[in-house]
């Protein structure tokens, strides 16, 4: 990994600084990492970055936030954002680091998208242009249709919000080691000793969803992470906590609008 500069503080982790150069307005970085690589709290500062993973799974936590980013997905972290990566399996990560001059409209916050055809081809050419690149040549052709590709990328819902309520964080816990636990909301008011109701605000107010969302988005993360890498739907959709594969599929597409095959291929 490269270099580490000083601390700062807990939220952002370290400042990864980009090679010495001159300021181009994207470079592109391609790294090769082992299965449960863990790249620790850092952050890049003065550029945005999209995550590519070409092959395999990243699991990356940035604020109040978990998202799963499974191969030919990405995740954009705005400049200044710290963020964790956990590497499932062997990945094959490229990062786009951008200025944020030349960015129009970037989106404001962390957020798992989804790359075209065209962008990770984009991608793997980024790859190889030596820096500094002319701006007027097939190497600056090439980071000018980069940047206009990336200001129309789709957001995909391969988010999981993490609570600050202590409360919740219990709950939250144990859905991330146990996602198969089917206690119920009167279960968990009697472990935590609150009424229901107060379970269902919190859920409300801090994740923007009920408590079955949230488990269930838990759950289909969690599966995403074991698809990726090349379990079986029913091994999955059973350890899990499904009834069936069928009835795994049936939300595994109701969330995803594909099926896993489908969001795999």
């Amino acid at each position: 990994m490269h270099p580490l500069e000083k601390d700062t503080d807990n939220r952002k982790g370290r400042r990864l600084p980009l090679p010495a150069g001159p300021e181009t307005a994207v470079y592109c970085r391609a790294r090769d990492y082992e299965a449960d690589t863990l790249i620790p709290l850092h952050h890049h500062p003065d550029r945005h970055q999209l995550v590519y993973a070409e092959t395999g799974v990243l699991v990356v936590r940035a604020g109040m936030g978990r998202w799963v980013v499974p191969s030919t997905r990405a995740i954009w972290m705005p400049a200044g954002t710290g963020h964790q990566v956990h590497c499932i399996g062997q990945v094959q990560m490229r990062s786009l680091y951008v200025t944020p001059a030349a960015m129009r409209q970037p989106p404001a916050g962390p957020s798992a998208v989804s790359v075209t055809p065209l962008l990770a081809a984009l991608i793997r050419a980024a790859a190889s242009v030596q820096q500094p690149y002319v701006e007027d040549s097939r190497d600056g052709r090439v980071m000018r249709l980069i940047l206009d590709e990336m200001q129309t990328l789709p957001v995909l819902p391969l988010h999981l919000p993490e609570p600050k309520d202590a409360r919740l964080r219990m709950i939250g816990r144990q859905l991330e080691r146990h996602p198969d636990d089917a206690s119920t909301l009167h279960d968990w008011a009697q472990r935590l000793q609150v009424d229901v109701k107060t379970i269902q605000r919190l859920c409300t107010r801090e994740l923007g969803m009920t408590f079955g969302q949230w488990r269930q988005q838990a759950r289909l993360l969690r599966a995403l992470e074991r698809l990726a890498v090349g379990e079986k739907v029913i091994d999955v959709a059973l350890a899990l906590g499904y009834e069936s594969p069928s009835a795994f599929t049936t939300m595994f597409k109701r969330r995803f609008g594909l099926t896993p095959s489908q969001f795999f291929r």
